[in-house]
């Protein structure tokens, strides 16, 4: 006989599935929502709902924008150089850097990183069409800012070795970054002084 009622047990096994989330964290915000007012429960439901059905992605860097909106604010600002573009992991990699106030240019997200164990290769990930934005011609310098991390490296390495034929400046962040970070950890200082800091990528 089950000693929770099955919608609380099964909104504690939801919170479980989230990263960085475990058993007794899980039972926490489940009875934290039970005791809750309606409204606080109607209004998180409301905002996971609206974050599946009303969210998109951007067509040109892949970033995360409105649905309905085929470019991003970002990619669709005039006072952004589109001939430099920042490629980063994930979306929260793009938010740290912005945070900042040091970069101008635009982004792409490759949402992921290379990773043979986990089964993802160069098709997984957005790396065809930075390579397509790279040949239309408008790209001057690509800024490698994967994660200093072994996955991260071997990305960088591998678009390295695509982009360069192409005639394009490749760098990569200087290693103000701590190995095994990530950006969205990173303070603003750190992030400031490895984009100033960031290396020519040559064979």
């Amino acid at each position: 006989m089950p000693i929770l009622p099955e919608p609380v047990q099964n909104l504690i096994t939801a919170f479980e599935r989230l990263p960085g989330i475990g058993p007794k964290s899980a039972s926490r915000l489940a009875f934290y929502l039970l005791r809750a007012t309606n409204d606080s429960a109607v209004q998180l439901a409301d905002a996971l709902t609206a974050l599946k059905t009303s969210t998109g992605m951007c067509e040109v860097c892949f970033n995360i924008t409105m649905a309905g909106q085929a470019v991003c604010d970002i990619c669709g600002s005039s006072q952004r150089d589109e001939s430099q573009v920042c490629v980063v992991e994930e979306p929260l990699d793009v938010l740290a850097l912005e945070r900042t106030g040091g970069f101008s240019g635009r982004y792409h997200v490759l949402h992921g990183v290379l990773s043979p164990i986990e089964g993802i290769g160069p098709d997984d990930l957005k790396i065809r069409p930075l390579v397509e934005r790279v040949k239309a011609g408008k790209v001057r310098e690509v800024i490698l800012a994967t994660n200093p991390s072994m996955e991260g490296d071997a990305t960088a390495l591998y678009l390295r070795n695509q982009l360069l034929p192409l005639g394009v400046h490749v760098t990569r962040l200087a290693r103000g970054l701590p190995v095994g970070g990530e950006l969205e950890y990173a303070d603003q200082n750190t992030l400031l002084r490895a984009l100033a800091g960031r290396q020519e990528m040559t064979s």
